[in-house]
C-alpha cells in the first residue's frame, strides 16, 4: 500500500474497526439476552445498530470519495423500493457492488435490512463480516450438496421478517473479469449458449431455490445493472479510501414475483434469458453511455452517514484522549511500540478487506459440463453473492 494512501487509510481504518468492534458488542449482547426472548425485537434493534456500521461505508462513497450512483429505473419501482421484501439479482462488474446495492437501500429507507448471499469465507472478516452474520446474511460453502439445505432454510427464516428487506443474489457466481469473461464466452459456444459479451454466464440453482422459498412472501425482483461509463475508472476499494471519484449507472427493473414461471426449470431458464437481456442493454449502454429507456432518478446525498460518522470521530477523539491521558500510553516506549503495533493491526485488516473486495482475486465457481436436462447449469451454488 502506497504511504500516501495508508496515511488515509490507517485513520479511516482506526474509525471504522474501533466503531464496528462496539456495533459488534452490541450486537452480541442484544443476540444473547434478546433474540431468545423476542427474535422480532432483535431483528428490529439490530437494523438499527448494524445501520450504524454500513451507514460509515455509506459515507464513504457519498462523502469522503464522492462517488455518483446514478440511478435509471421507473416511476413504480422508485416508490416501492425499501416498501417490500424483495429479491435483488445484479450483474458483478466493479469491486463495490455489494456497497452500491447498500447505498441503495440507503437511499430507500432499509439499509439495516438489507441482506445478500454471501461465500462462507466472508462471515469471518473482522467486524464487517461479524456484523453480517449476527444480521442474518447467508453463508454457502460452494458445495451445492451441503448450500441446497442451507439456503433453502435461511431464506424460510426470512419468512417472519419484521420490516422490508433485500436479499442480494449474484447470481453470475463471482465478479467480473476479462479472463473469466473469456471462459465464459469458450463454455457459452461449446454448449450452444447465448455467447455473453459484458456478463457471464448466470447460475442457476441458487436462484432457483431462492424463488422456491420466497414466493409465498416476497412480491417482486429487482433486476439489478450496473455500468460504468467509459468517462469514469473503475471504482475500487482503494480509491474510495482515497477520496477519487467515480461514475456508477444502476437499471432497476422491477419483476412480480407472482408472474415467474411454476416449475423449477423454467424459472432457470427465466434467469438465464434475463441475462441475455442484461448482456443486450450493456451493449446500448456501452454506445449511448446512458440507460435511456429508464428515467434518471434523483437520489441526492443524504446527511444521515455524515452524522454518524461525525459522531463515531467525536466519540473516538474523546475516548482516545481520555484513555492516552488516563494511562501515560505515550510516556513510555513500551506503549509507544503497542501503539504502534495497534496501527499496523489496522493497516493489515485494512489490506485484507481492500484485497478481499478486489475482482482479480475471486475465484469463479466450477462449471459441469451440461446435461440435457439443463443445459448450461453449473454443478455448484453461486460462489460469492455479496
Amino acid at each position: 500500500m502506497p504511504i500516501v494512501a495508508a496515511a488515509v487509510v490507517v485513520p479511516l481504518g482506526l474509525l471504522f474497526f474501533v466503531s464496528g468492534l462496539v456495533v459488534n458488542l452490541i450486537q452480541a449482547i442484544c443476540f444473547i439476552l434478546i433474540r431468545p426472548v423476542s427474535k422480532n425485537l432483535y431483528r428490529r434493534i439490530n437494523r438499527v445498530v448494524a445501520e450504524l456500521l454500513w451507514l460509515e461505508l455509506v459515507w464513504l462513497i457519498d462523502w469522503w470519495a464522492g462517488v455518483k450512483i446514478q440511478v435509471y429505473t421507473d416511476h413504480e419501482t422508485f416508490n416501492l423500493m425499501g416498501k417490500e421484501h424483495a429479491l435483488v439479482i445484479s450483474n458483478h462488474r466493479s469491486d463495490i457492488d455489494w456497497l452500491v446495492g447498500w447505498v441503495l437501500a440507503q437511499r430507500s429507507g432499509c439499509l439495516g435490512s438489507t441482506l445478500a448471499v454471501m461465500k462462507k469465507s466472508s462471515k469471518f472478516l473482522p467486524v464487517i463480516g461479524w456484523s453480517m452474520w449476527f444480521s442474518e446474511y447467508l453463508f454457502l460453502e460452494r458445495s451445492w450438496a451441503k448450500d441446497e439445505g442451507t439456503l433453502k432454510s435461511g431464506v424460510q427464516r426470512l419468512k417472519d421478517f419484521p420490516q422490508p428487506f433485500w436479499l442480494a443474489l449474484f447470481v453470475e457466481g463471482t465478479r467480473f473479469t476479462q479472463a473469466k469473461l473469456l471462459a465464459a464466452q469458450e463454455y457459452a459456444a461449446t454448449t450452444g449458449l447465448p455467447v455473453p459479451r459484458n456478463v457471464l454466464i448466470p447460475r442457476t440453482k441458487g436462484f432457483v431455490t431462492a424463488v422456491s422459498q420466497m414466493r409465498s412472501f416476497a412480491p417482486a425482483i429487482y433486476d439489478v445493472t450496473v455500468a460504468i461509463p467509459k468517462s469514469s475508472p473503475a471504482p475500487t476499494m482503494l480509491r474510495l479510501f482515497e477520496g477519487r471519484p467515480s461514475v456508477v449507472h444502476v437499471h432497476i427493473k422491477r419483476h412480480v414475483m407472482r408472474d415467474l414461471p411454476e416449475t423449477d426449470e423454467a424459472v432457470a431458464q427465466w434467469c438465464k434469458d434475463i441475462f441475455v437481456a442484461k448482456d443486450a442493454l450493456l451493449d446500448k449502454h456501452t454506445v449511448e453511455q446512458t440507460f435511456g429507456d429508464q428515467q434518471l432518478k434523483v437520489t441526492g446525498r443524504p446527511l444521515k452517514s455524515l452524522l454518524v460518522v461525525t459522531a463515531w470521530a467525536c466519540l473516538l477523539i474523546l475516548g482516545a484522549l481520555k484513555f492516552l491521558y488516563w494511562s501515560s500510553l505515550l510516556s513510555s516506549w513500551k506503549g509507544i511500540a503497542f501503539s504502534a503495533l495497534g496501527l499496523g493491526v489496522v493497516t493489515v485488516l485494512m489490506q485484507i478487506l481492500i484485497r478481499f473486495s478486489q475482482s482479480e482475486r475471486s475465484t469463479p465457481a466450477p462449471v459441469a459440463p451440461a446435461n440435457n436436462n439443463n443445459k448450461g447449469e453449473s454443478s455448484g451454488k453461486p460462489e460469492k453473492q455479496q
